[in-house]
């Protein structure tokens, strides 16, 4: 019954997250890139995230590796695996920007990947480091305006294994959110599932400088 229903909702919204799914039953990763600046102006510097404070440079942030089917999502999968201490929450505030991103990501994605939270942590780390992040954003010096396709392109020119169906450039509120990569369980770049693969289309896009 339950993927009965989450197959009505892929047909009627082309879209579906499926909660209480098995763990470790899923196709591939996403793993989304936040940049930083952009995401402390829409929502962080309200929230007082201690990422947005001035002292910190965070450039692109992992957001999260979250296991994908090819059409819809698992997340808070049931499973018998321990939760994450601080102490290991605390450890991946370096790239992720705050533990309590880093406790959430376990919390709704993590548990869907069949790994204990060590394991994930440390596999959400190999992703975010096999993927180069364009040095170029980090040089601006003011905010600027810009297609989306120019962040992609920037991606794929410094990624040569990335094909343009294998990521996909997110916007919100008027400003670039995200970059979201497929990759395999081995985290080999693969083609993004439809529902993946929905490029922004702004032509003037905000982009903020790190602080």
């Amino acid at each position: 019954m339950r993927h009965l229903l989450a197959a009505v909702l892929i047909g009627l919204t082309g879209l579906a997250r499926a909660d209480g799914e098995p763990a470790g039953k899923f196709d591939y990763y996403v793993l989304s890139l936040s940049w930083s600046p952009n995401w402390c102006a829409i929502e962080g510097d309200r929230k007082g995230s201690p990422q947005c404070d001035p002292q910190e440079d965070f450039g692109w942030v992992l957001h999260g590796l979250w296991p994908q089917y090819h059409r819809g999502w698992p997340a808070f999968c049931p499973t018998l695996e321990r939760q994450p201490n601080r102490s290991l929450t605390n450890s991946m505030a370096d790239i992720m920007g705050t533990s309590g991103l880093a406790w959430y990501q376990w919390k709704k994605h993590g548990v869907c990947s069949g790994l204990s939270a060590p394991e994930y942590y440390k596999l959400s780390r190999k992703a975010y480091n096999s993927i180069k992040r364009p040095d170029v954003f980090r040089k601006l010096q003011n905010p600027v305006k810009l297609p989306a396709r120019v962040v992609e392109q920037a991606f794929l020119k410094a990624n040569a294994e990335l094909a343009p169906d294998m990521i996909t450039i997110t916007c919100k509120a008027g400003r670039i959110q995200e970059a979201r990569v497929c990759l395999s369980k081995a985290l080999a770049p693969v083609p993004c599932g439809r529902d993946v693969v929905r490029d922004c289309k702004m032509k003037d896009a905000l982009f903020d400088p790190v602080r």
